[in-house]
């Protein structure tokens, strides 16, 4: 007794509730999977589908379905093909003996021509549809003809009839019959497949016709259910487009139900618009359709059985499963499940192409350390052994046979090394000639010092050329390396930007419209791309404006209030007739903008200048301006200069920082040629958002910022691009202002004034003493007064360009509506 109040009181709580509920969780996946391989691989579905098609009818005396079913099983599923003709010839039994020898002999006949067409290679997937046509027609006539004797115009009608629905049903079948034998398939519906499914569905219905339980018709209740289903997944669209299709069918199939097909396109509409309302929403359409229509079609005295016909339809409904209802709606277009699958699909994909870009970004830099000097640390010995490896030449062409070997390096080691390493160190300073102490202790101590020092200058003409070699790798291993973390670099960052997660911009757009709309502007649609700052991307539409510029003068400056920052019109297309629309971009302003003026004139007043210039927008912000000065001049030179800024521009605009894209070019242009063509660079970066400026020049001329009356040089000294492999490249920062004025030249200009000593104070004069701001005057005056003091003569290529900075204020701008509130608030 006590045990069994003990195992009575044991908590509750070791029962294993998981392990139950994982069992049946198992269990019922089982289930599942049973049922798929039954439905699907074995062929039940088929079955039960080719029954009832089997038995559909139409006009009391058609029966289209058959064939064309049989025909589609045939062509798509071979395999299945017996247990359909089975099926729909079981169905066709239930309707009569005339019915059944129909649909036997017309498989039959078809199966007689499909082999005989088959020996003549004809596309039989394109000729499917003709040849049901014939089997149909030749069959109905065939039957007609031995049964009656004759065709009346009757029956040729309805056989022309019986075989254009089956032609059509054909086509329609060999879309949707897939859908009913394959088990996994993509995951969204084509617009025409749902189409053909509905079809096929309501085709399905007909064959339930006549089939009543407690005088309520399955035919009645299934079609509900389906535009139920339908309405509740797809919405009003797809709901009353159901509602159509199937009451058209089943109205033909029995025609006193006419009034079905406005029943169930008018629930199928009010359905879909509830569906907010969730299945509640949904049946409540139906039950409102089925009152409103019921009352018109058979009267008030049928109202109760139609009522219990929904009412089963909304029953079965409600048990419906969600998993299902998901299932259906993930396949079909336009619902936000399709939605969801398809943004989760590209999820996915974006996140495999970050990871990817990732990885070739990982693999970038595990090279660039790969290459960087931090992967061979430089030992203090490294200079010694080098030593000892050229002395260790020399002695093995001069000591080695010597007699007094063993006295030098045996007895007097250290002497001996010590006066070799003094006269490496002449050689190498050329200091050995002028060091006359050294010769004479070095002639009393070897007996074979001359030859001994012609070996070590031999010698150390390859030790230098070495060195020199040595050098050169480890400059280029550097230049590879820096080029590699650029080129990861760039990959980072694009990898970052695919794995932004596009932001919902909902409530802002109709913050948006409402702003817009409040102040009397229509506006046809807004889509916000990015709201990020000094970033912002909006695109809109406005009824047509006829070129007054609303857009400038309204819209940006409005958005600029809801956005706290200063938005400008990029792009704006108008419509070409009055009753369209007009297509705007709007996006972040610049703080700063630029202006720019350039002049150029080639030797001689020819038509080819060795000078080449360029303004590059970068597309982050920055703006460049460049000048490249070829060797020499004519289409050799001009070629060289454009086709430095044209790589330089290609690889600015990848993302490259600038020091690695000029160290790139220059070793481009030292490996390309053997030839003596260099190249000078003068690049000004300048920061649209904060004018800092960024001056790398490479073997070119001074340029010079004018701000107010006074003037600055900016200078740096390095090689013209192509002459050495590998330099440094200094990088001179500069703070600009509003209002300043930067002049590059090139050579041609800086040094062109005649019978002048200090070009530099010539320059600054020049410029200090031009009255005007405008860019272009400034460019034109200081190339005329070039060529004035050459007395009308150009003898060198010539190129200024100038360049303004100023603040961007936007031509319409408005003082903000939040800059007042607040200013207001605190006034309070």
């Amino acid at each position: 007794m006590e045990r069994i109040e003990r195992n009575l009181s044991a908590p509750i709580t070791d029962v294993a509730i998981e392990k139950t509920q994982d069992t049946v969780s198992k269990w019922f996946q089982r289930f599942q999977a049973k049922l798929i391989n039954l439905f699907l691989l074995k062929g039940l579905l088929l079955v039960v589908v080719g029954f009832l098609l089997g038995r559909a009818l139409i006009l009391n005396e058609l029966t289209p379905f058959a064939l064309p079913f049989f025909a589609a099983v045939f062509m798509m599923k071979k395999g299945k093909a017996g247990i359909a003709m089975a099926a729909v010839v079981a169905g066709s039994f239930t309707l009569s003996a005339d019915v059944t020898i129909f649909t036997f002999l017309s498989i039959a006949f078809f199966l007689v021509i499909y082999k005989v067409l088959q020996r003549f290679k004809v596309d039989l997937i394109k000729a499917l549809p003709t040849l049901v046509l014939i089997s149909s027609a030749i069959t109905k006539a065939g039957i007609l003809y031995l049964t009656q004797g004759a065709i009346t115009i009757h029956d040729g009608v309805m056989i022309g009839v019986g075989s254009g629905l089956a032609f059509i049903l054909t086509l329609i079948f060999l879309q949707s019959v897939p859908l009913l034998t394959e088990k996994r398939r993509r995951q969204s519906f084509k617009t025409e497949e749902v189409i053909c499914l509905i079809i096929l569905i309501a085709s399905v219905l007909t064959g339930t016709m006549g089939w009543l339980v407690y005088e309520m018709s399955i035919s009645n209740i299934l079609s509900r259910y389906v535009v139920l289903l339908f309405a509740f997944v797809a919405g009003a669209t797809i709901g009353s487009t159901v509602g159509v299709v199937t009451g058209l069918i089943l109205s033909l199939a029995n025609v006193t139900s006419l009034y079905q097909m406005s029943l169930l396109a008018f629930s199928g509409l009010l359905g879909g618009l509830l569906k907010e309302g969730k299945k509640a929403g949904v049946a409540l359409g139906l039950i409102v359709g089925t009152l409103l229509i019921g009352l018109y079609g058979e009267g008030a005295s049928q109202i109760i059985p139609t009522l219990y016909e929904s009412g089963v339809a909304i029953f079965l409904f409600l048990l419906t499963p969600k998993g299902l209802i998901s299932k259906v709606a993930k396949n079909i277009p336009g619902t936000p499940e399709h939605s969801a699958e398809q943004q989760q699909y590209l999820r996915k994909i974006r996140d495999v192409t970050a990871h990817r870009v990732s990885q070739f970004s990982t693999v970038f830099e595990a090279l660039s350390n790969s290459f960087s000097e931090y992967g061979y640390p430089v030992e203090d010995e490294d200079k010694d052994r080098e030593v000892d490896l050229f002395l260790s030449n020399v002695t093995e062409k001069t000591c080695q046979s010597c007699f007094k070997k063993e006295a030098c390096w045996s007895k007097n080691f250290n002497k001996t090394y010590d006066y070799m390493k003094d006269i490496m160190h002449g050689c190498e300073t050329n200091s050995l000639m002028y060091n006359h102490k050294l010769t004479r202790d070095w002639e009393k101590h070897c007996v074979r010092s001359k030859k001994v020092i012609e070996a070590v200058e031999q010698e150390f003409t390859y030790y230098q050329a070495n060195q020199k070699l040595k050098k050169q790798v480890k400059e280029s291993r550097k230049l590879v390396a820096d080029q590699l973390l650029g080129v990861s670099q760039v990959m980072s960052d694009f990898a970052k930007e695919i794995q932004r997660e596009g932001e919902n911009h909902h409530l802002l757009e109709e913050q948006i419209l409402d702003a817009l709309q409040s102040f009397g502007i229509q506006i046809g649609h807004v889509e916000i791309y990015s709201v990020e700052q000094g970033n912002v991307d909006i695109e809109l539409s406005i009824p047509y404006c006829n070129g007054s510029g609303e857009c400038e003068k309204l819209i940006a400056p409005m958005l600029s209030d809801i956005l706290e920052e200063t938005i400008l019109v990029k792009r704006e297309e108008c419509s070409a007739y009055p009753n369209g629309f007009c297509h705007v971009t709007l996006g972040s302003a610049k703080a700063y903008v630029i202006d720019t003026g350039a002049a150029h004139a080639a030797k001689g007043g020819g038509l080819v200048s060795g000078d080449s210039y360029s303004t590059i927008e970068l597309g982050v912000g920055k703006h460049a301006v460049a000048i490249s000065d070829g060797m020499g001049n004519g289409e050799r030179a001009h070629y060289e200069s454009n086709e430095t800024l044209e790589l330089l521009k290609k690889i600015l605009q990848s993302g490259i920082e600038e020091k690695v894209a000029i160290k790139s070019v220059n070793s481009i242009l030292s490996l390309r040629t053997t030839d003596e063509i260099f190249s000078t660079l003068d690049l000004a970066v300048i920061d649209l958002q904060d004018a800092s400026a960024k001056f790398l020049k490479i073997g070119s001329t001074p340029s010079y910022i004018k701000r107010g009356d006074k003037i600055s040089k900016i200078q740096a000294s390095n090689l013209p691009m192509g002459i050495i492999e590998d330099f440094e490249v200094e990088v001179v920062d500069e703070q600009l202002k509003a209002g300043d004025l930067l002049i590059m030249m090139s050579d041609g200009i800086f040094e062109g004034p005649k019978h002048v000593e200090n070009h530099d104070m010539w320059m600054k004069r020049k410029i200090k003493e031009i009255q005007t701001n405008d860019p272009q005057e400034i460019a034109d005056l200081i190339m005329e007064e070039v060529i004035r003091t050459r007395s009308g003569q150009i003898e060198d290529d010539m190129t200024i360009v100038v360049t303004k900075i100023k603040h961007n204020t936007p031509k319409w701008a408005a003082i903000p509506a939040y800059a007042y509130q607040k200013t207001k608030s605190k006034a309070i």
